[in-house]
């Protein structure tokens, strides 16, 4: 029989349930889609007013990209 350290302390189950998780989720989903947002539109101002690309947005949002992909391959293949 497994339990949780949460189960366990019983301090931590009375103040973190689901409700909290999928706050906190929606919340780091939200934040990552607005990073992302802004990574691309700095990109693309960037390069139309300035016409320089900015290799370090780039990557940011590249990496965005294959995480995200990558992520939803692994979540689709052991689910």
């Amino acid at each position: 029989m497994t339990t949780t350290l949460l189960n366990r302390v019983s301090i931590f189950h009375k103040l973190i349930d689901e409700r909290f998780r999928s706050h906190r989720l929606r919340a780091q989903r939200a934040a990552g889609l607005c990073g992302f947002i802004v990574a691309d539109l700095l990109f693309v101002y960037r390069y139309l007013v300035n016409h320089i690309w900015s290799w370090d947005l780039l990557a940011v949002i590249l990496t965005t990209v294959v995480v995200k992909l990558g992520l939803i391959s692994w979540y689709s293949l052991n689910e």
